[in-house]
């Protein structure tokens, strides 16, 4: 495993989606299918365990679109996502989905059986939360897999001398036998293999074939790969005389992660912001989308705001307002940044630019503080999860509070401490959060919730500039975020089985969008796999 990036695990993908967990991180794994096929496939079995979450929620919140689209070779943030259905069928694939007892351990466990007129392989892998992966077997065979390498996989039974042979040629970062059903060798590289070195492999017959799985992550891993510290306390340590601001010491640690130099790092967060930005003032435009439960609000509120009907407090009343048109473009298909994950996506850049935006920030401050909510974001990636089905919502919006919190104090010109202590103080506030979607659609309570983390975020940056004692340290609260997690019941992480997901109004609200497309409701289909 890589160490965690601002850019991977946080703070992208660009995506477009109800559901980072589910459109964003299936894309990517259907990408990867696509490779070992050789990218061209005919027939797809999926199979998904009736005890994870995929079971209940692989159409709803958009699994079946993103490993559709990444089975077509799509990026992310493809336009071409919303009528996915039409495209791969256009395409001559018709993906058959089976509920059955895979004995998964991780709730989102994709088994996905392969075949075209050449050959036939199978992939396993999860989607871990935010759009990241885990390639877990190929063909029988155990592997470790997450996007970042091009890893090539040479199809042999003589796999020492083969072995031999591409170490003599290329650079290798790892070099691994697997054996499961089929016998390969893994080779994973920062840089794609020469062709001169695969056509000498096409040459040997001792090798049956090769297959080149590109990366699938925005910033690429490497051998060797050290980062500054990963968590808060190894921070602290780091920082001791250099008195670097929270967004500075993102900055180092993102540029020794990436390999790449300061300048790149602020370039890549400006443009992340800029996309924010948009969506947001996209969304305020109003927006349409017919499979959706919420409709247009950001507007209607924006309206009561210029009549003088809400309560008073410009900042508040405009974050509320921008977080629910960056919610309300995720739930159009529009292009969003899954910060950290898309169902937590109105959140943070709601809170943040919403400050910008009342306070007439420059969109300097708006990037360096997006820099600082990033490197909070890093010590929950490393010591937690961003994954609904795995942590709850505490997970989503409780890590988009968090961060935002750190984000806002570093705005107002707040030390690092206080940072630090604003983002453990609306960790805190956030535990024990479930994740109950309303008719299994990433829209409700989810909007109520980013809500709720933005202004969290604003009540803990005020009182940690005001000094509050937040009394556990940030690192003991992202430790105790995952044992909660851990801790809650399986109905309860985002599987349509308890909570606000099983009230009357909800299976009502659902089996209307069951009717609209001909469909039996999810919640029905619940049922059966709830004690199986």
């Amino acid at each position: 495993m890589s160490a965690s990036s601002i850019f991977n695990d946080v703070i992208g993908p660009v995506m477009r989606g109800p559901s980072s967990s589910h459109c964003a991180a299936s894309l990517r794994i259907g990408r990867m299918c696509l490779d070992l096929m050789n990218r061209q496939i005919s027939e797809v079995l999926i199979e998904y365990d009736p005890n994870g979450s995929l079971a209940t929620t692989h159409k709803s919140q958009g699994s079946d679109m993103g490993l559709y689209g990444g089975f077509l070779g799509w990026e992310a943030d493809d336009p071409r996502l919303a009528n996915y259905q039409a495209e791969i069928a256009a395409a001559g694939i018709y993906p058959v989905i089976e509920i059955k007892d895979i004995g998964a351990d991780h709730p989102n466990t994709y088994q996905i059986n392969l075949k075209n007129s050449n050959e036939e392989h199978q992939l396993i892998a999860l989607s871990i939360g935010g759009g990241m992966i885990e390639v877990i077997a190929i063909d029988g065979a155990k592997v470790e897999m997450t996007g970042g390498f091009y890893e090539t996989l040479v199809y042999t039974s003589n796999t020492s001398e083969v072995s031999e042979f591409i170490n003599s040629s290329i650079h290798t970062d790892f070099l691994e036998t697997c054996s499961g059903n089929r016998t390969f060798v893994n080779v994973k590289t920062q840089n794609p293999i020469d062709n001169d070195v695969i056509e000498k492999m096409a040459l040997r017959s001792d090798i049956e074939k090769t297959r080149v799985l590109k990366p699938v992550l925005p910033v690429k891993s490497r051998k060797d790969l050290s980062v500054p510290f990963s968590t808060c306390e190894e921070m602290l340590a780091y920082n001791e005389g250099k008195d670097l601001a929270l967004w500075e010491l993102a900055v180092h640690y993102e540029s020794a992660r990436g390999n790449i130099s300061h300048g790149e790092v602020i370039e890549n967060m400006t443009r992340i912001v800029r996309i924010m930005s948009d969506s947001i003032q996209s969304g305020l435009k109003g927006t349409e989308y017919r499979d959706r439960i919420l409709g247009y609000q950001s507007g209607n509120f924006k309206d009561q705001m210029e009549k003088g009907s809400l309560v008073k407090g410009d900042v508040l009343n405009t974050i509320i307002m921008f977080v629910t048109a960056m919610m309300e473009v995720k739930s159009s298909m529009g292009v969003i940044v899954a910060a950290p994950t898309a169902g937590s996506c109105g959140a943070l850049p709601g809170a943040l630019l919403g400050v910008c935006h009342v306070l007439e920030l420059s969109e300097e401050e708006a990037v360096r503080a997006m820099l600082a909510a990033g490197m909070i974001g890093i010590f929950i990636s490393e010591r937690a999860t961003f994954a609904a089905e795995v942590g709850g919502c505490q997970a989503e919006c409780g890590s988009g509070a968090g961060m935002a919190a750190a984000g806002i104090v570093g705005l107002m010109g707040g030390s690092l401490h206080q940072e630090l202590s604003a983002a453990s103080m609306a960790l805190q506030s956030s535990l024990g959060m479930i994740c109950d979607p309303v008719a299994n659609r990433v829209e409700a309570p989810c909007l109520g919730r980013n809500v709720m983390a933005a202004t969290n975020a604003l009540s803990c940056a005020n009182m940690a500039l005001a000094d509050y004692d937040h009394l556990v340290p940030l690192d003991q609260v992202i430790e105790a975020m995952d044992e909660v997690g851990n801790a809650m019941a399986h109905e309860l992480r985002c599987t349509g089985l308890g909570g606000l997901a099983i009230t009357k109004a909800s299976r009502e609200i659902e089996a209307k969008l069951a009717a609209m497309e001909g469909e039996e409701p999810i919640g029905e289909a619940a049922q059966k796999f709830k004690y199986c």
